[in-house]
């Protein structure tokens, strides 16, 4: 198990394997510490994915494991790729799914930026029992 409780990062994960090319992907930002690209699947009219490029399985792992300049990078990145995207005078949404209750679909901690339109509520309510 990882440091999070979660399984072990799977160096043949989709997003390692973005990294080392040899899977494409449409690049908005990259620098030595993140890369971030468009989503395949869009779930809003901007859907980026920004991943760190250290072998992360989660947000507990990135922050207890990756060095100072690892995590301001990355955030930086972040930072940096919403500019770039245009989406500060409008406003994003920044979500990061972790763990099975999370939603987390590949085990390699990432951030997904949303925006280009006015997005509903952040979790659905449930009903009251």
């Amino acid at each position: 198990m990882s440091v999070t409780g979660l399984p072990p990062y799977d160096p043949q994960n989709i997003f390692a394997r973005i990294l080392r090319g040899e899977i494409p992907c449409k690049r908005v930002h990259e620098d030595g510490f993140a890369l971030a690209f468009h989503d395949i699947n869009p779930q809003a009219p901007v859907h980026v994915l920004v991943i760190p490029k250290g072998a992360y399985v989660s947000a507990v792992d990135f922050g207890a494991t990756a060095n100072d300049a690892e995590i301001a990078g990355f955030w930086r990145a972040v930072a940096a790729t919403a500019k770039a995207l245009g989406l500060e005078e409008g406003g994003y949404r920044i979500l990061s799914n972790i763990g099975p209750d999370g939603g987390q679909e590949v085990p390699h901690f990432h951030v997904h930026i949303f925006g280009g339109k006015r997005l509903g509520r952040m979790v659905a309510k449930e009903a009251a029992p």
